[in-house]
């Protein structure tokens, strides 16, 4: 494998979980609209922000060990499926749920490769 496919083979995952929870962040911004008091809106930014900490964390997780990570990212977009099930909503799972499912993907690619990655990034 050559440094250069490891060290995409290493980032990739990591910029797209970070990708990942800015773009879910980004659905928190509407309770600035709503017309809520200071901390009415607080209070609604943070229970809005509780799925980005979930991502985060998850990230934090991968970026240690990519195996369980990569297992975590899946069952998120798995979890987000099962919990919001409509037909109609393909291009939601689309935009959520493919992501996840990829860096998902990577990091497990990046765990079964992890000493030969690790030894030259």
């Amino acid at each position: 494998m050559s440094q250069t496919v490891k060290k995409i083979l290493f980032w990739t995952p990591r910029i797209l979980g970070v990708l990942i929870a800015i773009f879910i962040s980004l659905f928190a911004l509407d309770v600035f609209g709503e017309g809520y008091s200071f901390w009415e809106t607080i209070a609604a930014l943070a229970m809005h922000l509780i799925p980005t900490a979930v991502i985060l964390i998850t990230l934090a997780v991968a970026w240690r060990w990519e195996r369980a990570g990569g297992i975590l990212f899946i069952g998120l977009g798995v979890l987000y499926i099962t919990l919001f099930w409509d037909p109609s909503r393909l291009p939601a799972y689309l935009m959520i749920s493919v992501p996840l499912f990829l860096a998902g993907l990577l990091f497990l690619c990046n765990g079964f490769y992890r000493e030969e990655i690790r030894a030259d990034v």
